[in-house]
């Protein structure tokens, strides 16, 4: 953020300025300046990267699964944990794009940079008081031994009996902090890790619960596969919509709203659906379906998905008729402002907004909840994977699209002139790709096995430890 800062502030660092409507005839960035911009840039996604998936997890770790008080707030974390995130996002898209458009970049990019190194020292501060879970090794490690092993047993036959299978002692959990988890009978090759063969090597023998921790990742793929596409919608906000409303009038009276500024709107309606759905629907909705949180997590994104497909039509038919009134006042071919409200976009604001109340957060406690105990930094980042992926999809779509369409002398759907182009088209080609999606959806969330409860699996595992000793104590008794 500070590089970022400073490619706008000093002027060696920035483009030389250009007012021509023709971005063709201005003069391009310099290698040092697009390095120095671009370098940034892709500092911040890696520190993201690292960030991201941390912080949420690290803040539902700080709830005991064996207090029932704390447990029952951990099922509301999320929401708020995202509501927190929303609320900075709602700053953004609103008082640093006004400082960015009407003040500077320099101010826009200094306040987050500023806020950033606040941050940094409220968790500095906070970090001795925080509950830390110890290390237990790389998960991909683990992951990879348990693959490998079951590869190279891919002949040896598995035991009928479950018990026959390695598994380590009730003792050795019981010190490391962990519990034990059972076999299931999915994915029944990944097992062929724990069948003993006389080897004691990790890369050729592993435990029950090796073997169940990988699975557990494993069965999350074809769920993770599935959000790709709500991402590529999500990307749609930040991008086209916001070109869009480049077109408008966006006037109010002597204020002239920033394109980017409507974003907000994704972020109030964001922020407001949480709250109704917290402190009401949840409550409302568990009377009759028994479920603490209300719904499950796949329902809760399957809704989302279904929004986004009513998102998508609803901005195919916005622009369609954004379209015929550039034609009816003849700003077609020179781009010029359409005579509409900036406001006619709202609606597809507004609805990506529910949308994500229901697809992003339940994404994000999902991927957390069903991952083991000692992988959940790894299960959160599944669900930050799932937003860079359907960015790179969506730049992917733009330019294939836009190629695709202008073939053999045919007008192209996607133009630098939106009052010349057909995103109508490309939004309802959306729309069908969100339902195509959400089809696919349903039989994988239908299949889905939803992993143990952390507190049943450890209070089993007690109860196994406490049996142990008893036989152990009355056997010297007798002795």
């Amino acid at each position: 953020m500070s590089v970022l800062t400073l490619s706008v502030s000093i002027p060696s660092l920035k483009p030389p300025p250009c007012h021509d409507t023709n971005l063709d005839n201005c003069k391009k960035a310099s290698t040092l300046q697009l390095a120095v911009f671009y370098g940034a840039l892709y500092t911040l996604a890696v520190g993201t990267g690292g960030t991201k998936p941390n912080i949420s997890t690290i803040g539902a770790d700080q709830f005991d699964e064996f207090h029932p008080k704390e447990k029952a707030q951990k099922l509301s974390f999320f929401n708020w944990w995202m509501f927190s995130i929303f609320f900075g996002t709602l700053f953004a898209n609103t008082v640093l794009v006004w400082l960015q458009d009407n003040v500077g970049w320099t101010l826009g990019y200094a306040l987050p940079t500023l806020g950033l190194a606040i941050s940094i020292g409220v968790f500095v501060t906070g970090t001795p008081f925080y509950r830390h879970k110890l290390p237990t090794g790389s998960p991909f490690i683990k992951m990879a031994q348990v693959i490998l092993a079951s590869i190279r047993k891919w002949r040896v036959p598995l035991p009928n009996d479950p018990k026959e299978l390695y598994e380590l002692g009730s003792e050795v959990y019981e010190k490391k902090g962990n519990y034990r988890i059972d076999s299931t009978p999915t994915l029944r090759f990944l097992s062929k890790a724990a069948v003993k063969t006389g080897s004691t090597s990790p890369w050729l023998l592993c435990s029950i619960t090796q073997v169940e921790e990988t699975k557990q990742m494993v069965r999350m793929l074809p769920i993770l596969v599935s959000t790709f596409v709500p991402s590529i919608m999500l990307a749609q906000v930040n991008t086209l919509f916001v070109k869009q409303g480049t077109t408008l009038q966006r006037a109010v009276g002597n204020f002239k709203i920033p394109p980017a500024s409507l974003i907000g709107f994704v972020t109030l309606s964001m922020l407001i659906s949480v709250v109704l759905y917290d402190r009401f629907f949840v409550k409302i909705i568990r009377k009759w379906t028994k479920n603490p949180r209300g719904i499950t997590l796949l329902q809760r994104m399957g809704i989302g998905m279904v929004l986004h497909t009513l998102l998508m039509a609803v901005a195919s038919v916005t622009e369609r008729h954004r379209l015929s009134v550039a034609r009816e006042h003849g700003v077609v071919k020179n781009a010029g402002q359409v005579p509409l409200s900036i406001f006619i976009l709202l609606p597809q604001f507004v609805l990506m907004g529910v949308a994500d109340a229901f697809l992003e957060v339940a994404k994000i406690e999902f991927f957390y909840d069903q991952a083991p105990e000692n992988m959940k930094s790894l299960g959160t980042s599944y669900s930050m994977t799932t937003l860079g992926v359907g960015s790179f999809l969506s730049s992917f779509l733009l330019s294939t699209v836009s190629d695709l369409t202008k073939r053999n002398g045919h007008h192209g759907w996607i133009l630098n002139n939106l009052n010349d182009s057909h995103l109508d088209y490309y939004y309802a080609f959306f729309s069908l790709l969100s339902f195509t999606n959400f089809i696919f959806f349903l039989p994988i969330s239908k299949c889905y096995v939803y992993k143990a409860e952390v507190s049943d699996s450890i209070q089993v595992l007690t109860e196994e430890l406490k049996a142990t000793r008893l036989r152990e104590s009355n056997d010297k008794n007798a002795q």
